[in-house]
């Protein structure tokens, strides 16, 4: 594959997942929790994490990250802390509330998403499958 073909795969994989994720937040608009905090929710699935920390991984300053945490606080969803190994450093973790709607949020998003898989064809479902491994790398790396 050439460097333009690459630029290519690249610019159309960038749609189509901004399509993707579109689509995806459609489950949750008229709620009163965003996409965004929903994004946070689900970086405290495993457990309690620091300001900076959440600030990085959603590539925000930490005076956005902390409105967006405040928010969250304040409907019951996350609650703060402190680091164990330095009183200094700010925690935020998941309520049993947060943590339900997570679930909820993740449940309907797909179950929407299953209803669109359906209607692709065994092939097109096949080649999806297929590409996850690799899609996964990429997010990860």
């Amino acid at each position: 594959m050439t460097t333009d073909d690459t630029g290519r795969l690249a610019e159309n994989l960038s749609r189509e997942l901004r399509h993707i994720v579109m689509l995806l937040r459609r489950t949750t608009a008229g709620q009163p929790v965003t996409a965004q905090q929903y994004s946070v929710l689900g970086s405290l699935e495993d457990g309690a994490r620091r300001m900076t920390e959440l600030a990085e991984e959603h590539g925000v300053q930490l005076p956005t990250m902390s409105v967006q945490v405040n928010r969250l606080e304040e409907a019951g969803l996350v609650a703060r802390g402190t680091d164990a190994s330095d009183a200094r450093v700010r925690t935020v973790e998941l309520t049993g509330e947060g943590r339900d709607r997570l679930r909820a949020v993740r449940q309907a998003r797909i179950a929407y998403l299953s209803g669109r898989l359906d209607a692709l064809t065994a092939e097109e479902r096949s080649a999806i499958a297929r590409a996850l491994p690799a899609l996964a790398k990429l997010g990860r790396s």
